[in-house]
């Protein structure tokens, strides 16, 4: 049955697959550019991500590949180590190290994250994708397209980036960007999604081959808006197999005996594991199905990711939150999606060289910037502010530290806060859960306690999870007199995930997510 499920979408997720390659090309080489590693290794760490992770993976939409976050961390443990292959060996032990953390269900940690700033950090991650393409889509940025961080290496920021931009604007990028953002919207139109060679084709791959022509134009008879081969996409010359294999590099294991790369590879496996625990959770939000991704599967296949593209040359990859909500923008349904982006990426440093080195950033900076309104919409935050100020500070404040500092700290920051609403909370009434265990068939009753925080979404989450199939179930909150936000979404949710079981769901005294929204 899943196998059929799975190839039923293949439409979408092929559609779903070219549109995160044409993401993901610029920001694997801008990443492994922006870490002095090799060029090449992050377009391994892509490929990897893309045909390994996706199948080891439990995450239907998330893909991974190289992360921005990490860019720091491969700078100085190349520095530390003194060549790039005694670092991948870091690389590979960190993949050791993630796998072991998945055996010792360390991925339980991914369901102690607040909504609140698992949302603030989608609309964060959505504001700097907006606010990070504006220089590129005005042809006028030396920063690789996958920057997020508040302070760039050109020494301006987030900000003062968009004035130096304005006052350096390339009229040529600004034509194509805008041609290829309205071109986009156009696509997206209910009229035009009617016509059904339309609804096959993504509007993205149309303004990438639309924006080439237009430069070509540029080039031929308009020499002044021709666009500058510094903000089209570069890439490595492959001309063959023999030139493939060159550009490989492989781990020297002789540096095993020196403790500095033990350090290194625990410093990678901790923050590549928590940036993609944070991913799919953040993912799993944006599921149209609301599936729930196994962590402590995830941690092991990140692990067996970093393992293979540290042994083949490539750089740390961790499930990316960019690249994933591109997928599901783009209409991704399954794994197939993720894989799919992984055989363009091969496809295209084999056969597709060429034609890719006349793309210009501008109209890849127009479907990030597509990407980023959909994950920042002001409907969300007229939501959040709804719920009340327990959960809207942490919302907001998670942006206010992303938006300035990194996705790391501004997670940290916006977590203290959630906690000490989570604290004042749960100050008065102790948390009780009780179940009434039954055979697939029988009825389960979940009695809720007085007072339901946040601090019990992770075993509501896990019970409601391991329910079996063709089960009648009861979740009975008669008692209770406070049931927070969090819970009641991961109520929510298991409706969609209960009809799929065959389940037979009783809610009795459950107030409803949209029901919370309106007060």
């Amino acid at each position: 049955m899943k196998e059929k499920r799975l190839f039923d979408s293949v439409g979408k997720d092929l559609s779903a697959g070219l549109v995160v390659f044409l993401v993901a090309l610029p920001l694997c080489l801008g990443i492994s550019l922006a870490s002095g590693a090799p060029l090449f290794s992050g377009l391994i760490a892509g490929v990897v991500g893309g045909l390994v992770v996706s199948w080891a993976s439990g995450s239907q939409l998330s893909v991974s590949g190289p992360a921005a976050g990490l860019t720091v961390i491969v700078i100085n443990g190349i520095a530390q180590m003194q060549t790039f292959e005694a670092f991948l060996t870091a690389v590979v032990l960190a993949g050791i190290i993630q796998i072991a953390l998945g055996y010792l269900k360390a991925g339980i940690i991914g369901l102690y994250f607040p909504s609140s700033v698992i949302k603030g950090m989608l609309a964060a991650i959505g504001l700097i994708l907006i606010l990070k393409q504006i220089p590129h889509f005005l042809g006028a940025d030396d920063d690789f397209l996958g920057d997020l961080n508040f302070l760039q290496s050109d020494g301006r920021n987030t900000f003062s980036e968009i004035g130096f931009a304005l006052s350096q604007l390339q009229l040529g990028s600004l034509v194509v960007g805008l041609v290829s953002l309205a071109l986009m919207l156009l696509w997206e139109r209910p009229f035009m999604q009617k016509v059904k060679a339309i609804k096959l084709i993504p509007g993205a791959l149309v303004a990438v081959v639309l924006s080439i022509g237009l430069n070509f134009l540029f080039q031929s008879s308009f020499p002044a808006l021709a666009i500058a081969n510094t903000h089209l996409v570069q890439l490595p010359e492959i001309s063959g197999p023999a030139t493939l294999l060159a550009e490989l590099r492989f781990p020297d294991l002789s540096v095993l005996t020196n403790a500095n790369v033990y350090i290194l590879a625990f410093t990678i496996a901790i923050v590549a594991s928590l940036e993609s625990l944070l991913s799919v959770e953040a993912v799993d939000k944006l599921d149209p199905h609301k599936r729930r991704t196994p962590t402590n599967r995830e941690l092991k296949a990140q692990g067996l990711g970093n393992v293979i593209s540290g042994l083949i040359g490539g750089i740390p990859l961790t499930a990316v939150i960019v690249r994933s909500s591109a997928n599901v923008n783009a209409g991704g349904e399954t794994k197939l999606a993720s894989f799919f982006h992984g055989l363009f990426l091969v496809m295209s440093i084999l056969f597709l060289t060429g034609v890719l080195q006349h793309v210009p950033l501008a109209a890849l900076a127009a479907i990030l910037l597509m990407v980023g309104f959909k994950l920042t919409k002001p409907v969300l935050y007229k939501a959040q502010w709804r719920l009340g100020m327990d959960q809207f500070l942490p919302f907001i404040i998670t942006i206010v530290a992303i938006l300035f500092t990194d996705l790391l700290k501004g997670i940290s920051i916006g977590l203290v806060v959630g906690i000490f609403y989570i604290l004042k909370a749960n100050y008065k009434t102790p948390y009780f859960f009780k179940k009434v265990a039954g055979h697939a068939g029988e009825q389960i009753h979940i009695k809720l306690s007085e007072n339901v925080t946040f601090l019990n979404k992770a075993s509501v989450a896990l019970t409601l999870h391991h329910l079996p199939e063709n089960s009648e179930v009861l979740i009975d909150g008669s008692a209770s007199t406070y049931i927070d936000h969090d819970v009641l979404e991961a109520i929510e949710n298991f409706k969609t995930v209960a009809s799929e079981k065959d389940i037979r769901l009783t809610l009795r005294d459950i107030p409803s997510v949209a029901t919370m929204n309106m007060h």
